[in-house]
């Protein structure tokens, strides 16, 4: 919850430097008033694929909003096994950026892991602009790609519209971790 809450400040920072209402920050993202004043006020949180869209429509690093840290590589920049920058999004999701000192990224690589839930709940849809790609490092993953529902396995791919909506969860009783690509 404590990352929720340094996530929303970085963003209320971000609309106070650029010099933007509620209103205006809520129209370029492509959301309600009241979700962005939620997410804002860290009483929500803030899908990482929203994140993205911010950081590419604002013209800032992805990293800075997640993280608060500017990347400084840009010729490359590695990332060692297990190393990656990780941010637990929630108790069912935890996001690994494996490439978060890359400047100027054009798309955003993150090792994904979804708990199993007791009892399976509905999933919540998202959207955003780009693509993404998802490759099943491990478990058994139940995607929704614009009402198509797909299960994928270890070692299964999908590269999707990221404008359709969509959701996944974990297959099972144990996590699924699969590589995100968020272009």
């Amino acid at each position: 919850m404590n990352h929720i809450m340094e996530v929303a400040r970085r963003l209320k920072g971000l609309r106070d430097a650029l010099d933007l209402s509620v209103e205006d920050m809520a129209a370029q993202c492509g959301i309600s008033v009241e979700d962005y004043i939620e997410f804002e006020d860290g009483k929500k949180d803030i899908p990482v694929s929203l994140l993205h869209r911010i950081a590419s429509t604002q013209g800032v690093e992805l990293t800075a909003l997640l993280f608060g840290e500017e990347p400084k590589m840009d010729a490359y920049f590695v990332t060692r096994a297990g190393k990656g920058v990780k941010v637990e999004r929630t108790k069912a999701y935890s996001y690994q950026d494996v490439a978060a000192g890359f400047a100027h990224r054009k798309l955003a690589p993150f090792i994904v892991t979804v708990e199993p839930q007791d009892t399976p709940r509905e999933m919540v849809l998202n959207t955003h602009q780009g693509q993404e790609f998802n490759y099943i490092i491990e478990g058994t993953m139940e995607i929704s790609v614009g009402g198509k529902s797909l299960i994928l396995n270890q070692g299964d791919s999908i590269m999707f519209d990221a404008t359709r909506p969509h959701a996944m969860r974990a297959i099972g009783d144990t996590p699924v971790r699969f590589l995100a690509i968020i272009s």
